[in-house]
């Protein structure tokens, strides 16, 4: 985040609270038992923590935040459960902020971010990669996974 950037606290972000917040962990309930995976209670820590922020979350802000009281998480269980919300569709990994985000689109898709430079806003889109894929698979290969990270101000950083 650039240090010249002071208003963050004076718009909006998008993290879920209150009623919106239990729906989206229910919702994730329904989607492991739909897959006999289980949404064991640390794994649902840290997608509640991913869902209720404003902005991505590096590991160590999940472990630190992770107990609630003061007392952190250990790092491996954090980790464990990250690896598992990724998995499944539930959390993205941003590679250049090195921090997770809780995925906002459902079901299987390429994630892409438009990241917000001054107050780390980052706002998953569905971007068209048809073109690209069929280039890809014309040539022979097989795409796996597409994350597209551009960054920028978001609408609320640029009014000010």
């Amino acid at each position: 985040m650039s240090g010249a950037c002071l208003h963050h606290e004076d718009h909006d972000h998008h993290g879920l609270h209150g009623a919106a917040l239990g729906r989206a962990l229910e919702a994730a309930e329904t989607r492991c038992a739909d897959t006999q995976e289980r949404l064991t209670p640390p794994r649902r820590r840290v997608l509640e923590l991913l869902l209720a922020a404003d902005a991505p979350l590096k590991a160590y802000d999940l472990i630190a935040a992770y107990g609630g009281q003061g007392e952190p998480a250990k790092p491996p269980t954090v980790y464990r459960a990250l690896e598992f919300l990724e998995r499944l569709g539930f959390a993205h990994r941003i590679e250049s902020l090195n921090a997770y985000v809780p995925c906002r689109i459902e079901g299987g898709h390429m994630a892409a971010f438009l990241i917000c430079d001054c107050c780390g806003e980052a706002a998953e889109f569905e971007p068209d990669f048809g073109p690209t894929l069929a280039a890809s698979r014309a040539a022979g290969y097989e795409v796996r996974q597409v994350t597209l990270e551009a960054r920028g101000l978001c609408a609320g950083c640029r009014e000010h």
